[in-house]
Order: structure tokens, then C-alpha cells, then sequence
């Protein structure tokens, strides 16, 4: 039996079960990431994170669902991971890197008192070719786009931010039956890796209601690089625009992200510390 020492950290209700591999040697993310994330039955988390060392940045994230597949990227998970590396004495700096395996991303870090408050992401430029997604579809951009899933029409935006998104913009969040919908979607042969599901109300143009349905993990109360891709999509459609700050409501709490004219996304949000503890892993 193997004991693990692990924080639990969440950014606006997205939580996850952190791993400090600069100290844990961690043989099997995959079963570890099954056993612990079951709420009720044991820790309780959307996924673990394995925070890893680098050789081309401060820390290297891997993460890992709660049905054990590993993910690319997680925004409310990587700031989690740099208040980590940050408030740890890892690296005490101002601006992180950290590797994924959608890229390295960079954090600005607002501390106060020695501790990481608030972390500004720079989330990378969104990919909007279809086959980079990936999603099948024969135009450049699919953009507000028709689509049937299980005999339903929704118009759907395609996104990437590292992970694949659909967007749906709706009247109504609150009057969808959100699991099966989402399960369609993830389930859906139009997106060849699966997809993240995003349905989202436009408030105004600086405020999007957004509830999301991640792949292998069903609904969550936040989703980071959902609420970047969200973003990206209204501007697309025309709801918001470029270089202004729109707030993401979603069922955790507030993110704040700005697509900028010169291509990138940056989300800006708060993480915590939940507690720390021993997981005992029979593996």
C-alpha cells in the first residue's frame, strides 16, 4: 500500500485532488485518478492533477478525469497549480511557466502576504480549424453552424483551447436536461476525441451564464478553458467583443476573460487551497 500526500485545491468550484511529483512518485495517474475522485466513496474531485517537474518551465501539469483519461489542459486546475508551485517556494515569482500538453502556459501571479490571490492565465490563441479541433466539418470556421445530435438541430461554434469545445448559444440554462444533451455530445461521432459542451445565455455583451458538460467528467460547477472558448465564440457570433473583459458566470462562481486583437485568450480568476491529506492507495 502506497501513502500519498495531496492537497485539494478548487478554483470557482472546479476541484481537483493535486499531487506534488517533485516529492510523490506516482506509478499509475490512470487508477489513482479513478479511485480517488468517486465523491462520497472517497476523496471526491472532478480529476486528479500531477504537478510535475519541467525542463522547459517552472512545473509541468498533467491531469487526469475522473474516469481516469488524461486531459491537455485545465484553466481553473492550472491556476490552482500555479498558486501551488508559488505558495510552495517551488518557484516564488511573479510570472510562471507552466508545460502541458497543450504548450506552456504563462501566469501572473497577485499575491498577498507571500500567498498566491488571484492568477491571470494567458490561455493561448484558440484553434478554429475544424480538423485541429478536431470536429467533422468542411468550411473554415464552424461558426454558428446546424448541426443534429441524437435528432436534436443546435447551432453549434466549434473551439479549441487546448481541449475541443461546442458552443451553444440558448435562451434558457436552467430548462435543458443537461445530462443527456451533454452525453449526446460527448458521445457524438461529429467530434472523433470527444468534446467539452458548453450552453451558454447571453446576459449583455460584457456577461455570458454559461453551464458546461465536460468529456469524461460530466457536468462540472466550472470549466477554465470552456469559458475562454465561450468567449471566443461570442465574439464570432457577435455578442461581445475583442479586447474587453466579459464575465463568465458559471454554477462555481465568476472567470473573467478577454480575447485580445492580438490573438490570445486570458482568463483571470481566484484559486484555494482546500486542505492537505494522506490517501492510502492499494495498488
Amino acid at each position: 500500500m502506497q501513502e500519498i500526500k495531496f492537497t485539494k485545491m478548487q478554483g470557482i468550484g472546479n476541484d481537483y485532488i493535486y499531487i506534488d511529483c517533485f516529492k510523490e512518485n506516482i506509478k499509475n495517474p490512470e487508477a489513482l485518478a479513478k479511485v480517488m475522485s468517486p465523491r462520497h466513496f472517497s476523496v471526491g474531485a472532478d480529476g486528479v492533477i500531477l504537478i510535475c517537474p519541467s525542463l522547459v518551465a517552472d512545473a509541468k501539469m498533467r491531469m487526469f478525469n475522473l474516469d481516469g483519461s488524461e486531459g491537455k489542459m485545465c484553466g481553473n486546475g492550472i491556476r490552482c497549480v500555479a498558486k501551488y508551485v508559488y505558495d510552495s517556494g517551488i518557484a516564488k515569482k511573479d510570472t510562471l511557466t507552466i508545460e502541458t500538453l497543450s504548450g506552456i502556459k504563462e501566469i501572473k501571479v497577485f499575491a498577498e502576504n507571500g500567498v498566491a490571490k488571484t492568477l491571470t492565465v494567458n490561455m493561448g490563441k484558440p484553434i478554429l480549424k475544424p480538423k485541429e479541433i478536431p470536429v467533422i466539418f468542411d468550411g473554415e470556421k464552424m461558426i454558428n453552424s446546424p448541426s443534429v445530435i441524437n435528432g436534436k438541430e443546435y447551432n453549434i461554434t466549434a473551439v479549441s483551447m487546448g481541449n475541443p469545445h461546442a458552443v451553444i448559444f440558448v435562451d434558457d440554462t436552467d430548462r435543458l436536461d443537461f445530462q443527456n444533451e451533454g452525453h449526446f455530445f460527448e458521445e457524438n461521432p461529429l467530434f472523433p476525441e470527444g468534446v467539452n459542451t458548453e450552453f451558454v445565455k447571453v446576459i449583455d455583451e460584457k456577461t455570458l451564464q454559461m453551464r458546461v458538460y465536460e468529456r469524461g467528467s460530466g457536468e462540472t460547477f466550472a470549466c477554465g478553458t470552456g469559458a475562454c472558448a465561450t468567449v471566443v465564440a461570442a465574439v464570432l457570433n457577435g455578442f461581445c467583443k475583442k479586447d474587453t473583459e466579459i464575465t463568465v458566470k458559471l454554477l462555481g462562481g465568476d472567470l473573467y476573460i478577454t480575447y485580445s486583437s492580438d490573438g490570445f485568450v486570458y482568463m483571470r480568476g481566484a484559486a484555494k487551497t482546500v486542505y492537505d491529506g494522506i490517501y492510502y492507495f492499494d495498488d
